[in-house]
């Protein structure tokens, strides 16, 4: 008698498993699923010279946005207003994907930055971070003679 690895039903346990899964856990804000990271995405990266930062929050007015650096620490919180109908009204919500509410994001930044360097500008939905390393910490070549 022929006997296969797996259960026939194998795929519909996978799929029933990653229902339960999305359920509980709640949607995700990745377009691969990875899991949810919070809110605006982050995208953070350095060059020689400074540290440059991108917050996705697309909606948001720049004024509602609170940026500030305190001992290292790079805080970004604001709100996002729902758009959605108030409550009593006559009119239902059938699917809801946007985040609402207080957004705080917190980020460690490295010892080497100078914190009044820092410049911040909003545009299209994208807050760009700029901060610079101090001068010391800068890598450069030394000529030998």
């Amino acid at each position: 008698m022929y006997r296969t690895l797996f259960p026939s039903d194998v795929f519909a346990d996978l799929d029933r498993l990653q229902r339960q899964l999305l359920r509980y856990g709640g949607p995700t804000t990745s377009i691969r699923g990875i899991g949810r990271s919070g809110f605006p995405a982050l995208n953070v990266g350095t060059t020689p010279t400074s540290i440059e930062l991108y917050a996705f929050a697309p909606g948001l007015e720049p004024a509602s946005i609170d940026v500030s650096i305190e001992r290292g620490i790079l805080t970004l919180a604001g709100e996002r207003k729902s758009e959605l109908p108030k409550e009593g009204a006559k009119a239902a919500v059938h699917i809801n994907e946007r985040v609402s509410g207080n957004f705080r994001r917190v980020i460690s930044l490295s010892d080497d930055i100078d914190p009044d360097s820092a410049t911040a500008k909003y545009n299209d939905g994208v807050l760009h971070i700029s901060i610079k390393r101090r001068s010391a910490a800068i890598p450069r070549r030394i000529d030998i003679r």
